[in-house]
């Protein structure tokens, strides 16, 4: 097949798209496909630049405000005309976040009559929403931890959530804008941080403990693993930096346990209508209680990314979880 591998972008997990990219790139190749790289800021790299952008890692932390600026005032307008991408056969998503994420592309593509891999517009605009995706997951029996919209008051977080709270911007990946709050005084400018990312910001009950993912493909499950991450959360750097946490496949919990787990994702996959795979995110808190955090529509994918392992567990190598997806898309069209 001819296919367009769609990376980069202009949100604050390009550096994860990158990464990303370069995994699936030389895999698809290998697989006896057509490849073609396109970084949604500049277009159709050729070669030279394929080989110059694809070699960086994933920094410490996520692009600073001036780099992503940057990067958005050299980008392309994208559009099927821009690299023709209407010779292709097939469009893999490797974007993280940001319009790459949230259905933009998506119905771009849509419009344009394309395959691509991942979930449909609406599905993806569900999942990067979280409180939108939450109430759903509640609707179908999956718990997850209270929350509040900012703006509200110190003393209803107080009495409706306690202490401490996790504030996030509500339409946002990998942990950016993140900050785990202890106290009263540390909320407002909490809040004010996240807002820098998203006008809209959660702020949710804190659930001490184990924390779980459980990977979705084509309608199954995988097995389930734990991130004993070093902090109070699985943040950017202890996601995207050798060290920063261990990953468990399969996790050390009982059979009943897995099966419970698995059961939930199915739920919360289903209700969005997500695609041919997601990756659902939850913390089991200290009385044995799990808690779904939220579904992401397009996890990473490099070789060692969370989804990845879960496959490996399940006895499929990489090229066979591409492979796998891309068939997916295929038979969604």
């Amino acid at each position: 097949m001819k296919i367009a591998v769609l990376f980069g972008g202009t949100s604050e997990e390009r550096d994860v798209s990158i990464a990303s990219a370069a995994q699936i790139i030389p895999t698809l190749r290998r697989l006896g496909h057509e490849v073609w790289a396109v970084d949604t800021v500049t277009g159709r790299l050729d070669s030279a630049a394929e080989q110059h952008l694809l070699v960086a890692g994933v920094a410490p932390e996520p692009p600073s405000d001036a780099q992503i600026a940057d990067v958005r005032g050299r980008a392309v307008a994208l559009s099927p005309a821009a690299f023709d991408i209407k010779e292709v056969d097939l469009v893999f998503l490797a974007l993280h976040g940001g319009a790459g994420e949230d259905g933009r592309i998506q119905a771009m593509l849509d419009l344009a009559g394309l395959a691509y891999t991942g979930s449909n517009h609406i599905a993806s605009a569900a999942a990067m929403d979280k409180d939108i995706s939450k109430r759903l997951f509640r609707s179908v029996g999956v718990p997850t931890p209270d929350w509040l919209m900012a703006p509200v008051a110190q003393q209803s977080v107080q009495t409706l959530l306690g202490w401490p709270v996790v504030v996030k911007p509500n339409k946002q990946g990998s942990t950016v804008g993140l900050t785990v709050v202890r106290e009263p005084a540390r909320l407002p400018g909490a809040v004010d941080r996240a807002n820098e990312y998203d006008s809209e910001v959660m702020i949710e009950a804190f659930v001490a403990g184990r924390e779980f993912t459980v990977g979705v493909l084509t309608g199954k499950a995988l097995p389930v693993g734990e991130i004993v991450v070093p902090g109070d959360v699985f943040d950017y750097q202890s996601k995207y930096q050798a060290g920063g946490a261990r990953e468990i496949f399969p996790a050390n919990i009982t059979a009943a346990e897995s099966t419970l787990l698995q059961d939930y994702a199915l739920r919360a996959h289903g209700v969005l209508k997500l695609g041919a795979y997601s990756r659902i995110d939850f913390r089991r808190d200290n009385q044995g209680g799990f808690w779904c955090l939220e579904a992401n529509s397009l996890p990473g994918m490099t070789a060692t990314s969370l989804l990845p392992q879960a496959a490996k567990a399940a006895g499929i190598d990489f090229p066979e979880l591409l492979d796998q997806i891309c068939r997916g898309a295929l038979k969604g069209r």
